[in-house]
C-alpha cells in the first residue's frame, strides 16, 4: 500500500514571501507532519563549468533546474521512499558535496519561483499556491537579502534583477499564477488567505 501524502506547491517571484508562508506552515503542522523542500536544491550540477561561466548563468530560467531529479525525488517521497536531496551552495553556484536525507511525510511543501511552471510537478500537487507581491516590494527584499546574506554589492544585485530576474518573472513565473488554486497577496500577512490554505490542508488530511 502506497504512502499517502499531500503535496503543496508554493510559487511566486523572488522576495514574494514564499519561504515565510512555508515556515508558517511548519509551525502550524508540528510533530513531523510537514516538510519543506526548496526548488533551489535542484539547480543543475555546474561542476563542469568554470566559476566565470557559472557567474553568468541565468538562475531564473527553467533550464537552470534539474527537473528530472526534482520530479523523480518528489514521486519517490509520495511513494513513501526516503530521498537524498542535493544541497546547493550559492557562494560557488554549484551543489555542495553534502546531501540532505528527507523521509516521507504527511504534508510535503515545495516552494520556489518556478514550482508551478513545470507541468510534471503540477500534476503531483494537491494544492497550488501563488504568492502575488508587488514588484517594488520584491526588489527591496531581494536587495536586502543578497547584500546582507550573500555578500553581494548593490550594483550586482540591481543589474541581475533588471537583466534576468524581472524579465524571467514576467516570462515564466507570473504566467504560472493561472495554475494556482489559491492566490495570496501580501504574503504571510494575509491571514484570511493563509487560513483558507490551512483549512484546505486539514480537509485533505
Amino acid at each position: 500500500m502506497g504512502y499517502s501524502s499531500i503535496l503543496i506547491g508554493i510559487a511566486g517571484g523572488t522576495g514574494s514571501g514564499k519561504t515565510s508562508i512555508a515556515n508558517y506552515l511548519l509551525k502550524e503542522f508540528v510533530n513531523d507532519q510537514l516538510i519543506v523542500i526548496a526548488q533551489d536544491s535542484y539547480y543543475k550540477d555546474n561542476s563542469n563549468l568554470s566559476m566565470d561561466v557559472r557567474n553568468q548563468q541565468n538562475f531564473d530560467h527553467p533550464d537552470a533546474i534539474d527537473i528530472e531529479l526534482f520530479n523523480k525525488q518528489l514521486v519517490s517521497l509520495l511513494d513513501g521512499k526516503t530521498v537524498e536531496i542535493p544541497i546547493y551552495d550559492f557562494s560557488i553556484h554549484n551543489r555542495s558535496d553534502q546531501r540532505q536525507l528527507v523521509k516521507p511525510c504527511k504534508i510535503i511543501v515545495v516552494e520556489g519561483i518556478l514550482t508551478l511552471y513545470f507541468e510534471s510537478l503540477r500534476k503531483l500537487m494537491n494544492i497550488k499556491v501563488f504568492v502575488d507581491t508587488p514588484d517594488e516590494i520584491r526588489f527591496s527584499r531581494r536587495l536586502s537579502r543578497d547584500t546582507k546574506e550573500r555578500g553581494r554589492t548593490i550594483k550586482s544585485v540591481t543589474d541581475q534583477y533588471e537583466n534576468t530576474v524581472q524579465p524571467m518573472y514576467d516570462q515564466f513565473v507570473k504566467p504560472s499564477r493561472d495554475f494556482a488554486n489559491i492566490i495570496i497577496s501580501d504574503g504571510v500577512q494575509n491571514k484570511e488567505a493563509i487560513d483558507t490554505l490551512i483549512y484546505k490542508i486539514n480537509v485533505l488530511l
